[in-house]
């Protein structure tokens, strides 16, 4: 178990956002976003807040680092209303217009 503790140290993690067909915005951490994605989209694996809510489309992605600092980040988010995730996002976007 100690092995299994070190390599999930050892692995590289990403915070997403995807969007639903209805603009909800969800937020989760991974070590790989195409698998998880794909995960959402299907349905068996994916969060159940995402099921029936397609079409899924991912919104943002960012490497983070460690698993700890992806679930801060997480959890930080989620703690925002959703014009300030929004915000956040459009922030990240570079402040692009999507006109």
């Amino acid at each position: 178990m100690v092995d299994d503790e070190r390599a999930a140290q050892a692995q590289v993690w990403y915070l997403y956002l995807i969007e639903t067909a209805a603009g909800a915005l969800y937020t989760g951490v991974t070590t790989d976003v195409t698998r998880r994605l794909r995960e959402h989209r299907d349905g068996k694996r994916g969060a159940r807040a995402l099921r029936g809510k397609g079409p899924l489309t991912l919104r943002h992605s960012e490497y983070v680092g460690s698993h700890g600092e992806a679930l801060r980040r997480e959890a930080a988010l989620k703690k925002l209303s959703p014009a300030a995730k929004r915000a956040w996002l459009a922030a990240r976007e570079g402040g692009a217009s999507s006109s």
